[in-house]
């Protein structure tokens, strides 16, 4: 391990987490907008969590009292998006369904019988399609091609994950992502700063789809109308 090692590790490390979280922000906000319930359930959420942190002062932020969003986000803590299981849900739910990395694989570094009796060699590429693994009724149910939430909580409404072997946005494994937690956490203080003080609804036409590259974006991108959401 060398210095060029690191700096190449660091540059993978940063390259890999730029685009593949904004693209999930962007799949997530498009949900959110085709389904207002989830919406105002997270917004809820934000509010119960984290509302007081800005005294609920959302005309000021209208006006363009940008401190106070600064001051909100501040106030945001690790403790605090932990708090917010039904936001962490909807995040994995988009990525289930909108994996920022529609197909993943992996190199075989021996002979090997995977177990379905599949002979792989030596050198053998092996790629799966982690977007439609997500929609996949065996794999998920009858409702895989749902965006529901509420399938990643337990009966007490905390969060229960599953395998990565089963959901692999991540990959799973000794080489599963190393971003992943810092991820989530980047795209919950997004989701909060924005869900507290707007909502969303789509602002162009409802065909949105994919565009097929290395990571899963939205063709022409995506055009939201935000309205301000009243101080509870």
């Amino acid at each position: 391990m060398n210095d060029r090692y690191l700096r190449d590790i660091i540059l993978n490390f940063m390259i890999a987490g730029k685009d593949t979280s904004a693209g999930t922000l962007s799949w997530f906000f498009y949900m959110l907008s085709k389904k207002p319930l989830v919406q105002h359930k997270l917004a809820r959420e934000v509010d119960e969590v984290a509302g007081g942190n800005n005294n609920n002062n959302n005309n000021a932020v209208l006006d363009g009292t940008t401190g106070i969003v600064h001051d909100f986000i501040q106030g945001i803590t690790d403790t605090t998006l932990d708090k917010m299981p039904y936001l962490h849900a909807a995040l994995t739910e988009t990525l289930r369904l909108y994996p920022a990395v529609p197909i993943d694989g992996r190199c075989s570094e021996a002979d090997d019988i995977l177990p379905d009796g599949t002979r792989v060699k030596k050198g053998d590429l092996v790629n799966y399609l982690a977007y439609s693994m997500g929609r996949m009724s065996y794999i998920w149910g009858d409702d895989a091609q749902d965006f529901r939430p509420e399938r990643w909580l337990n009966d007490d409404g905390a969060f229960q994950p599953q395998s990565p072997f089963k959901f692999v946005a991540f990959h799973g494994g000794p080489r599963i992502c190393l971003g992943r937690d810092f991820a989530y956490r980047q795209m919950k203080i997004i989701a909060v700063a924005l869900l507290r003080y707007f909502r969303f609804q789509l602002g162009g036409h409802d065909n949105v789809t994919y565009k097929t590259m290395f990571t899963l974006h939205i063709h022409g991108g995506l055009y939201l109308c935000a309205t301000p959401r009243p101080a509870p």
